[in-house]
């Protein structure tokens, strides 16, 4: 087969979603084992060009980019007008996996995608306007068009069934990988004393103020740390010397951070999957995480759970992981291993390949 991967988002410093396309591009690399031909495209800006061959830097694909100075408004309208279809870019297709960011039409073969949540149809008010457009376009389209939709849960999956009314048997489910050096060896971030770590993007979803809060209960001598990229909404009262914020933290220094930390927390309000708490538990870190049924998966076992509306059920939280730390350290490493890029590309190639057989 010749698949056709859209890269789009890899042109953004990478978090949940790009890391997710990044690595089941790389796991469906490898379970092609060089059987199928794997094309990585994009219609990207000038940053694109030069952060997306950096973030697929070690996967054997072939690298099809168009450098165009409005590439957000090219995609939307390509994606709106559903002409011309991607083989006039490409050469002829089997299969189309788009991503987020569009829904370019195609003439023959298998069309996919991968949803990583239905937030906008579930939580609006957790999302800007923008993201609410853009997202309900393509959910409209994907369920529409799509032989194939990749769901990162199970819990996505059941909401793609339920919400868009996509038939069970064209949804398939690749829980996400680990990617390399997210292990307890190595060097720890020395931030000047003990500290509760959270990460993720600056946005109410997050549910950082309430992790202030909670920290704020604890009293005592642990820092907090708070590492993302910018998002939107209004952030919590930083105005402590204790709280450090580095931003967004490129992948070579997430894993010093989280084998840095005392804990691992992870108070979201909502997730597709939750990717930071199998991080931080590769990592050899305790975790407390919300307990909405989002974040099943991700926890399994191995983490404290709390209510994530409640500061004081957080604090408690963070109280108990670092008594049960060397049980929850254990519990996590041992979760962790079950996760695989090379699993979630085996998954997403069969789905193209059963989509294929229905179509004969």
């Amino acid at each position: 087969m010749r698949i056709a991967f859209d890269v789009s988002p890899l042109s953004h410093p990478l978090a949940g979603i790009g890391n997710y396309i990044r690595g089941s591009l790389a796991g469906l690399a490898e379970a092609s084992a060089g059987r199928h031909e794997i094309v990585a495209f994009a219609p990207t800006s000038p940053r694109g060009r030069r952060a997306i061959p950096r973030a697929l830097e070690g996967i054997p694909v072939e690298l099809r980019l168009r450098v165009l100075p409005y590439s957000h408004a090219f995609r939307m309208a390509w994606s709106r007008r559903g002409r011309p279809p991607v083989e006039r870019f490409l050469g002829p297709v089997d299969v189309l996996h788009f991503s987020d960011w569009m829904y370019p039409p195609q003439a023959a073969g298998v069309r996919a995608t991968t949803i990583h949540d239905l937030v906008p149809l579930r939580f609006p008010e957790l999302v800007t306007p923008r993201t609410r457009e853009m997202h309900g376009e393509k959910y409209a389209n994907a369920a529409r068009t799509c032989d194939v939709v990749v769901a990162n849960s199970s819990r996505t999956a059941a909401d793609v069934v339920e919400l868009l009314h996509v038939p069970a048997e064209r949804v398939v489910v690749a829980l996400p990988g680990l990617r390399a050096g997210l292990t307890p060896a190595g060097g720890e971030a020395e931030l000047g004393g003990a500290y509760v770590l959270g990460l993720g993007t600056l946005e109410p979803r997050k549910n950082l103020t309430r992790l202030v809060e909670a920290w704020r209960l604890l009293g005592g001598d642990l820092k907090l740390v708070l590492a993302g990229g910018e998002g939107w909404g209004e952030l919590p009262d930083l105005a402590d010397p204790r709280i450090l914020m580095p931003g967004y933290v490129p992948d070579e220094e997430v894993a010093r951070l989280y084998r840095g930390a005392a804990v691992f927390v992870y108070p979201s309000l909502f997730e597709g999957f939750g990717m930071p708490i199998v991080e931080a538990m590769a990592c050899g870190v305790p975790v407390v995480a919300s307990a909405d049924p989002s974040l099943d998966e991700a926890c399994g076992d191995a983490a404290v759970r709390a209510d994530p509306l409640d500061p004081a059920a957080i604090a408690a939280g963070i109280e108990e992981a670092l008594a049960r730390s060397d049980e929850l350290v254990a519990k996590g490493l041992a979760h962790s291993s079950r996760f695989s890029w090379r699993a979630a590309g085996e998954i997403i190639l069969r789905g193209y390949e059963d989509a294929r057989t229905r179509r004969l």
